[in-house]
């Protein structure tokens, strides 16, 4: 019927088949959870409006996968995002004081509301740098504390 070869081969196959079949399910990667602390601020009024990216290209002036307004009442404003998928994000935030929905500027474009960005990256001459906001969220979650200036 079958040459030994093909018993040979055949064996191998079901031997790799029932192997494939009884190995350990891989776990889904839960989601993870970012815990933030906002704090200096200055006038504890208005709100902060949040945007969450996951790609540098939305960071540097795209959509947000997460956006989010937080009323300020105090020095120190809390928020736990939850649901991301394991990865690289950034955070960009700006305080607006005067409740107009919007980052206000001068005649040369320069913010005139306080703003920051996930890990305090430094923001000279423009906007902060993903490379330097970036951070990590795996199945454990991330913190970050953002001073706003």
């Amino acid at each position: 019927m079958f040459s030994p070869s093909a018993k040979a081969a055949l064996a191998a196959s079901l031997l790799t088949a029932i192997a494939v079949v009884n190995a350990p399910r891989a776990q889904a990667q839960e989601a993870g959870e970012v815990s933030v602390t906002f704090s200096g601020i200055t006038a504890p009024r208005g709100a902060l409006f949040v945007g969450l990216y996951d790609n540098e290209a939305a960071f540097a002036g795209g959509n947000p996968v997460g956006g989010y307004r937080l009323e300020v009442n105090g020095a120190t404003v809390g928020q736990s995002i939850k649901g991301l998928k394991p990865g690289r994000y950034a955070l960009k935030v700006y305080h607006d004081i005067d409740g107009d929905g919007r980052m206000n500027t001068n005649a040369f474009g320069i913010p005139t509301e306080p703003y920051s960005a996930s890990n305090n990256a430094p923001s000279t001459m423009g906007p902060p740098a993903w490379a330097d906001a970036v951070f990590e969220v795996g199945a454990n979650g991330a913190t970050q504390s953002i001073t706003i200036d």
